[in-house]
């Protein structure tokens, strides 16, 4: 075995966990790489004298002809096992340093065991359910140091988490006002958070903790929430068994239940609290539970419908579509995901229809483009200058709605009608004086809001149907004024929501938007159109639907940057990457592939922060006047050049490695300074 032949089975080995650098395999994927390589691995062991039970993870380097030897004792019984020893053999200075972890409080943890076996290994759904329970708590979102155990820890607590039997516990609590019979302890379940939950953390997004609604926590836990909403001076209440027995439970605005249900074993008393809360809300309740798949829970001790921790406390988990079936036969009621295990049930169907509305509404930014021309009415140019602000804010109304507003639509309707009338006539005087531009600028507004409707009649088919008199006012108006009645802009939008199995139509409107829509965007022919997230709404109407019935699954986009629609596979893939908008080399995150046609969510996360994939064509993603577009251009063709001597993969680099290759090129004549993306000569 040489260098060459080294490297070349690496790299095309079909199994592992692969980062830029190496790749990571357990010993029970040996049997499924090239015969010569995995031959090859045993014979450094017995040559070293290292027994295969020494050892089962092998790391395999990728750049240089290097392997190193990984002591994983408890890699199938603990959820995050730590190294024990580390052999790193340099092949070809035929050296090996041997590395002790047994006695160190702070050793290197190992994620994402499940890429490390075959997809056919008997662990290997339940080690993937543990990855994406880490992600789903959002454990990996500020993953600086969690390759270690003290560091991993501390932000699995600061995220109001603990590890259980290798699970995770959610800082939840819930306990019956009359329960004299139950020896589960509820009470331990509570944890201290030192942030806003996930679901307080949607609502806030939602702008709906500006002040104007009142909020009640329905086990609430130690009140860690309710703290943070009343410092900012929030109507915040809140009840819990354990921590708050004696609060009164009180109608608000919102109430959530959040991560409840899942401690609460006897069923009907589960039903009853979600119950309980749902009476209590006079316009939104908010349900979040815990996730996870059969065969990750599988080893826990079952207890009726869920499973006992050694804590003695009582968990029950859910797939995200079983907790939407279960809340919507418990109250029969549409729930809609916000996020993994967070969904929204309306109690006031017109705020619903808003939210789901404001969801898919592109928000545009118009700007005058119009002045007043010559015209020989004179008295209407004069009007037309001496109320020049306020018609000014009432065109970009009409721009906005796609229609002439009514009195509530408009707070300044009052002084239209004072000064011209009403609102027809000050509409005919600002076409009059800015002449044929504005005509066709309002026709393209008109044109835009009937898209926007279309796509959100199209995403709304996937809840429960809507009446149009359970439709908002504003939403009525719209229906009239775009589509005469209700039954036409059903019909377009199913029209529309179908065509998006069309693969050919797919491809199209990815070429139409790569070509004349998007201000910047990459084309991979007949696989895949990426795009920065911010463009979102400068897609076609077919494939906002596209990527709206992903984020249906998936839930909002606020760690993502990059935006990738498959072409064929009914696939769409969201990119998030580390300091997108000021680095020249961003590094990935974290990725979610939604499989639309399976209806089902992966998500796939980059731990170790030095060895992040770099985004190696960001110019492809930023407009070509933007003012570091050429800047960051020049800056990825000369490092290109630099790297292309050293490797033929340009993709999926890692920041590390390209500051190896940086530092091999002492003698070079341009140096590029990849922390602030300056080019200048050394």
């Amino acid at each position: 075995m040489d260098a060459v032949l080294f490297k070349k089975l690496v790299t095309t080995m079909p199994l592992g966990k692969k980062l830029p650098d190496a790749h990571y395999l357990h010993q029970d994927g040996l049997a499924e790489i090239d015969k010569q390589l995995s031959s090859f691995i045993i014979a450094v062991s017995n040559a070293l004298k290292i027994p295969l039970d020494d050892w089962q993870v092998i790391k395999l380097s990728k750049a240089e002809f290097k392997l190193s030897l990984l002591s994983y004792p408890t890699f199938f019984t603990e959820a995050y096992p730590a190294l024990t020893q580390s052999v790193t053999v340099d092949l070809s200075k035929l050296e090996h340093r041997i590395t002790q972890y047994l006695s160190s409080d702070n050793p290197p943890i190992l994620h994402r065991k499940e890429t490390m076996l075959p997809s056919s290994h008997a662990s290997y759904d339940e080690f993937e359910a543990i990855t994406q329970e880490g992600e789903n708590a959002g454990l990996y979102a500020k993953s600086r140091m969690i390759g270690f155990k003290q560091s991993w820890e501390k932000i699995i607590q600061q995220h109001g988490y603990e590890l259980v039997d290798g699970r995770l516990f959610r800082s939840s609590s819930f306990a019956s006002e009359n329960d004299d019979s139950s020896n589960i302890d509820r009470h331990k379940t509570a944890l201290v958070r030192h942030d806003l939950s996930s679901p307080m953390k949607h609502l806030a997004k939602q702008s709906y903790l500006n002040g104007d609604y009142s909020v009640f926590d329905y086990g609430c836990g130690r009140g860690d929430d309710l703290r943070e909403l009343q410092a900012h001076g929030l109507e915040a209440l809140g009840w819990d068994p354990n921590f708050c027995p004696d609060a009164d439970k009180v109608e608000s605005d919102i109430v959530n239940i959040g991560f409840v249900i899942n401690v609460i074993e006897d069923a009907i008393e589960r039903t009853e609290a979600i119950r309980g809360a749902w009476h209590l809300s006079r316009k939104l309740l908010v349900v979040s539970a815990m996730l996870a798949n059969d065969s990750f829970i599988s080893q826990f001790t079952p207890y009726k419908d869920g499973v006992i921790t050694s804590r003695n406390t009582f968990q029950k988990y859910y797939a995200q579509a079983e907790l939407k079936g279960y809340i919507e036969r418990t109250l029969d009621e549409n729930a809609i995901a916000v996020a993994p295990g967070i969904y929204y049930i309306f109690r006031d169907k017109i705020e619903e229809q808003r939210f789901l509305a404001k969801r898919h509404q592109r928000h545009h930014q118009w700007h005058q483009i119009t002045t007043p021309t010559p015209t020989s009415e004179e008295q209407a140019r004069l009007l037309f200058t001496q109320h020049q602000t306020l018609l000014t804010a009432f065109w970009d109304r009409c721009l906005e709605l796609g229609r002439l507003p009514v009195d509530d639509e408009f707070a300044e309707s009052a002084n239209i009608t004072m000064h011209f009338g009403n609102a027809k006539k000050a509409f005919k005087l600002l076409i009059q004086v800015q002449g044929e531009s504005a005509e066709l600028e309002f026709k393209q507004a008109i044109a835009l809001r009937r898209e926007d409707l279309l796509v959100y009649f199209a995403l709304s088919q996937f809840e429960q149907h809507k009446g149009y008199s359970r439709l908002p006012d504003e939403q009525k108006r719209d229906i009239k004024i775009f589509f005469d009645t209700y039954k036409v802009a059903i019909n377009e939008a199913k029209v529309l929501l179908f065509a998006i199995a069309d693969t050919q139509l797919i491809e199209q409107a990815c070429i139409d938007a790569h070509d004349n829509k998007l201000p910047a965007s990459k084309l991979n022919n007949g696989h895949s159109l990426e795009f920065h997230k911010k463009y979102l709404s400068y897609l076609p109407a077919l494939l906002r639907v596209y990527v709206g019935a992903a984020v249906q699954l998936y839930g909002e986009l606020d760690e993502i940057d990059l935006v990738k629609i498959h072409i064929t596979s009914g696939k769409v893939s969201f990119m998030g990457y580390d300091n997108f908008d000021t680095s020249p080399l961003p590094t990935l995150r974290e990725r979610i592939k939604v499989k639309m046609w399976q209806l089902d969510v992966d998500f796939f996360d980059y731990v170790e922060v030095d060895k992040r994939p770099v985004l190696m064509d960001k110019h492809c993603y930023l407009q070509v006047k933007d003012p570091c577009y050429q800047k960051q251009l020049i800056f990825e063709q000369k490092l290109q050049n630099m790297l292309i001597k050293e490797t033929d993969e340009l993709a999926n680099l890692s920041l590390q490695y390209i500051e190896f290759i940086l530092k091999k090129f002492n003698k070079i004549i341009v140096n590029l300074t990849i922390k602030s993306g300056k080019v200048q000569k050394s």
